[in-house]
């Protein structure tokens, strides 16, 4: 059975590159106010359905940002318009721990915007899809700049051979 991980951070909620926003450094209100990564919301229902209900969020973040994104996802109605039960979500306080979540979840398919995460999940996740811009992209990644590209390319992945 087919299982989809998708990170939380730079991935459905959006942050440019090396800029710090409300929703790390400013009030709390102030994050929910964060806008989602183009195409998220259009996007991640229509995989939901593709992989059948299995997809669960897996995100490394400390207890502060754990609430904000918590926070935000129930704001902006995450949950019931993706189809992603709010039980499915798993945080970790180290970018290799998704390796854990991911073994225990017998994720197959993994949405993240860190090349040092896909790395812990060599071996382990068959497909990996490196999200957003990226400077470099290793040749054992598919690089997956928007939402577009990521349905696009698990399509791919998930079409009988």
């Amino acid at each position: 059975m087919n299982r989809l991980g998708i990170d939380i951070g730079r991935v459905i909620i959006n942050s440019p590159p090396g800029q710090d926003t409300a929703f790390f450094g400013g009030t709390p209100e102030a994050a929910l106010h964060t806008p989602a990564v183009p195409g998220a919301f259009d996007t991640i229902p229509r995989l939901v359905d593709l992989f059948n209900g299995q997809a669960w969020l897996i995100s490394k973040c400390g207890p502060r940002i754990q609430q904000r994104s918590l926070a935000w996802l129930h704001h902006h109605g995450f949950f019931p318009h993706t189809g992603i039960p709010a039980e499915n979500i798993r945080f970790c306080l180290r970018r290799p721990d998704k390796a854990i979540h991911c073994a225990d979840l017998a994720i197959t398919h993994f949405i993240d915007d860190k090349a040092d995460v896909h790395a812990a999940l060599r071996g382990l996740v068959p497909h990996r899809y490196l999200f957003g811009p990226q400077r470099s992209v290793p040749a054992d990644l598919t690089h997956t700049p928007t939402w577009p590209t990521a349905e696009a390319a698990i399509r791919t992945d998930l079409a009988p051979s």
